[in-house]
């Protein structure tokens, strides 16, 4: 029963992050896992400002999720902890080969779960590929 019952809850899981990537018109199926982190500070990102890259240590580790829907410049998931509009989070694949900050840019509360997209702060080139 407990696959079962973790089976149901990504569904639901992923039918949330559905209903957000309707507001996205260019919003397409991705299922990437990637790490999530947020900014320590809730200031400005050094992307944002056109410096370089936060350091490590500036970043708090979040959770492991899956960019259900993305776009060439947003993301798309859910996350078990609140985030807000407006925060900075760093998104990696577990590979390490996907990096970017990004904004929060909408927010849709669930019972124990948050779905977000987020937009990100520099162009990152060919992290989607439509055919």
């Amino acid at each position: 029963m407990p696959n079962q019952a973790s089976a149901t809850a990504r569904a639901l899981e992923s039918e949330f992050v559905s209903r957000l990537a309707r507001f996205f018109p260019d919003a397409t199926p991705v299922r990437i896992p990637v790490r999530l982190s947020r900014a320590k500070e809730n200031g400005e990102s050094a992307a944002s400002n056109g410096k370089a890259p936060l350091p490590r240590s500036a970043w708090s580790a979040l959770q492991e999720t899956v960019i259900e829907f993305g776009t060439p410049n947003e993301v798309l998931f859910a996350v078990a902890y609140p985030l807000e509009f407006a925060d900075h989070v760093l998104v990696e694949s577990r590979d390490g080969s996907f990096h970017a900050e990004a904004s929060i840019v909408a927010v849709q509360y669930h019972p124990e779960r948050t779905v977000v997209a987020a937009r990100f702060l520099k162009p990152v080139s060919n992290w989607i590929v439509k055919s």
